[in-house]
C-alpha cells in the first residue's frame, strides 16, 4: 500500500457504496485537497528531477493518473489560492492586483462561496492547515474560520513576509531574505494566535498532527470531511526539521520537499489506520512554479520557460497527479486540459453539493477525465491572467487545445544570472501585435513562435481572439481588495497595544509536543 509525502494539492475523496452510478462512487466522500507552495512543473521526481526526495508522490503516479496539462489560475500565490477555493478566476473576487501582505487591509470577500462553505451545507466538517494568504483583516474578519472552515491552524501568509531567524536545525539562519519591521510569523489556531514566532523547525509536523487527528476524529465518528492541506513548503525561505537538514542532495529546495513528502505520507497512513484508504480519491498540484529569482533554491520548472509571475508555461503549468486505486487504472497519463478551478464544481459534483447558479463559475467537472476510460476535458479554453491584472489590459494569453496565444508578455521574480532574458523582472510587459503563438504539444519550452503568414496562424489566431473578446465581456473586475491598501493595526500580534513594537509580540500559548495530536 502506497505511504505518501509532499507539499502540494492533494485532493482526497474517501469513498462509499452507490453515490455516482456512472463511477461507483459511495455518498459523502471525503475530500481532502493538498497544496504545495512554489513547485515547478520540473521538482517531483516523476516529472523528470533527477535528485529530488519524492518517492511518495512518484509512487503516486505510478499507481494512479498524471496530467500533462493542468494550471494554476494565477502566476502568484494569493489569486491561485482564491480561484482554487472558489471555482472563479481571481480578478472577478477582486484578488488583484499581486498578493495580500500581514498588514492588507481586504481579504476574500464573505459572498464568494469557498469549497468549505458549499461542503458544510450538506454535512461537512471542515479544516484548513497551513497557509491561507487570503487576508486577515480588521478583528480577524476574513481568516478561514469565517470563509467555511470550523477549525484553521497554520500561518495566514507567506513565511517571508515576517521576520525569520532559524529556519534549519539546529539554529541555522535562513538562506534567503525576509521582511523586517513587522511581528514575528503568528500562528493561528481557528481565530486565536497560539505561538508567535512560529517555529519553523517543528511547523510542518505539527501541521501534520493536526491533520491526522482531524483525519481520525472524523473517519471515527463517521462524519463526512474536507481538509484543505495548504503547505508552506516549498516557497522561500526553504526550513526544515532535524529529519531533513542535509538529507538530499537537492540541498535546502531538497530538503524542504522531502519533508513535504514525508507528512503526506503521514496522512496516508492516518486514512489507511482509519480504514478508508481503500475508497479514497487523492489529487495534487500546486499554487504556480518556482520563483527563479531564488536560483538554485526557488525550484525547477523543467523543460518550460520561466516561472513565477510569468504567463509563460513555467509560472503557470503544475505538476498534478489523481489517486485512486478502485477507479483509476495505475501508470495513467492525461494530456486534457485542465485547472485549479475545477476543482470546486470536480468535488462538489462528486459529494452532491451544490455549485452556485448566481454566479459565473469558471471552473468545470473533470469526473470525465478521472474515472471514464479516454475521458474528455470538459474545458475548451483556459486563459492566464498576469500577477498584477488591469482592467484596462485584460488577459495576457488563453490556450485551446495545443495552441497557446500571448497578447502580452512580462518577466517576473527573475534576475540578470538566468540565461533567458525574456524571464527576468526587469523585462517589463510587452504587447505582442500581433500575437505570438505555440504549439505547447510540440513546442512546450515556448521556443518557436508559429509563422504569422501561416494559414495555421491566421485561422487559429483569429478565433482565439475572437475567443478571448466574448470572454472578457463576462469578466469584470471586482473591486480590487488587495487595493484597500495596508495598515499597521491589522498585522497579527499576539500581545495587543504591547511595547516595544513589534519585538513584543512574542507568545507560546500551547507548547507542541511532537508527535501528539492537536484536538480541535
Amino acid at each position: 500500500m502506497l505511504v505518501f509525502s509532499a507539499a502540494v494539492v492533494v485532493l482526497i475523496a474517501i469513498l462509499g457504496p452507490g453515490f455516482h452510478k456512472d463511477i461507483g462512487v459511495a455518498a459523502k466522500p471525503n475530500i481532502v485537497l493538498l497544496f504545495a507552495d512554489d513547485l515547478g512543473y520540473g521538482d517531483l521526481g516523476v516529472y523528470g528531477h533527477p535528485t529530488s526526495s519524492s518517492p511518495n508522490l512518484d509512487r503516486m503516479a505510478k499507481e494512479g493518473m498524471r496530467f500533462t496539462q493542468f494550471y494554476s489560475a494565477s502566476p502568484v500565490c494569493s489569486p491561485s489560492r482564491a480561484a482554487l477555493l472558489t471555482g472563479r478566476y481571481q480578478v472577478r473576487s477582486g484578488i488583484w492586483p499581486g498578493v495580500f501582505g500581514a498588514t492588507s487591509v481586504g481579504g476574500l470577500p464573505h459572498n464568494e462561496t469557498t469549497i468549505a462553505e458549499g461542503l458544510k451545507e450538506v454535512g461537512y466538517a471542515t479544516a484548513i492547515v497551513g497557509k491561507w494568504h487570503l487576508g486577515v483583516g480588521v478583528n480577524n474578519t476574513y481568516l478561514p474560520v469565517n470563509q467555511g472552515f470550523d477549525h484553521y491552524l497554520g500561518i495566514p501568509f507567506s513565511h517571508d513576509m515576517c521576520p525569520c531567524l532559524v529556519c534549519f536545525y539546529p539554529n541555522q539562519p535562513c538562506f534567503d531574505k525576509c521582511r523586517t519591521g513587522d511581528p514575528g510569523c503568528p500562528l493561528f489556531q481557528d481565530n486565536e494566535i497560539v505561538q508567535q514566532p512560529a517555529d519553523f523547525l517543528t511547523l510542518t509536523q505539527r501541521y501534520t498532527d493536526a491533520a491526522t487527528s482531524f483525519v481520525h476524529e472524523n473517519a471515527g465518528s463517521k462524519t463526512p470531511f474536507f481538509l484543505y492541506m495548504a503547505y508552506q513548503h516549498t516557497h522561500h525561505p526553504q526550513f526544515a526539521s532535524q529529519k531533513f537538514r542535509n538529507a538530499t542532495l537537492r540541498g535546502t529546495m531538497g530538503d524542504s520537499l522531502a519533508e513535504l513528502d514525508d507528512s503526506v505520507g503521514q496522512i496516508f497512513a492516518a486514512l489507511k489506520e482509519a480504514g478508508v484508504d481503500n475508497n479514497t480519491f487523492v489529487f495534487f498540484t500546486a499554487d504556480n512554479g518556482p520563483s527563479l529569482t531564488r536560483e538554485v533554491r526557488g525550484g525547477n520548472q523543467g523543460l518550460l520557460k520561466c516561472g513565477k509571475g510569468t504567463t509563460y508555461e513555467g509560472g503557470q503549468r503544475e505538476p498534478a497527479i489523481a489517486w485512486m486505486p478502485s477507479k483509476i487504472p495505475a501508470g495513467k497519463i492525461t494530456q486534457e486540459l485542465a485547472g485549479t478551478v475545477d476543482v470546486l464544481p470536480t468535488v462538489f459534483n462528486l459529494t452532491g453539493a451544490r455549485v452556485p447558479n448566481d454566479r459565473i463559475i469558471d471552473g468545470v467537472d473533470m469526473n470525465s477525465i478521472l474515472f471514464e476510460d479516454e475521458g474528455k476535458s470538459m474545458r475548451s479554453h483556459y486563459f492566464y491572467y498576469p500577477k498584477n491584472p488591469e482592467p484596462s489590459v485584460g488577459l495576457y494569453a488563453i490556450r485551446s487545445a495545443e495552441h497557446k496565444l500571448h497578447f502580452y508578455t512580462e518577466g517576473s521574480h527573475c534576475g540578470p544570472q538566468y540565461r533567458d532574458e525574456d524571464c527576468w523582472s526587469k523585462t517589463g510587459q510587452k504587447q505582442h501585435t500581433p500575437p505570438i503563438m505555440f504549439d505547447l504539444l510540440i513546442d512546450p519550452s515556448e521556443g518557436y513562435p508559429i509563422n504569422t503568414g501561416s494559414q495555421e496562424y491566421k485561422q487559429v489566431s483569429q478565433e482565439l481572439m475572437e475567443v478571448a473578446e466574448e470572454f472578457q465581456k463576462t469578466a469584470a473586475f471586482g473591486q480590487s481588495e488587495i487595493g484597500k491598501g495596508t495598515s499597521k493595526d491589522v498585522a497579527p500580534c499576539c500581545v495587543p497595544g504591547c511595547k516595544p513594537y513589534p519585538a513584543c509580540c512574542k507568545c507560546n500559548k500551547i507548547p507542541y509536543n511532537p508527535g501528539t495530536s492537536t484536538r480541535w
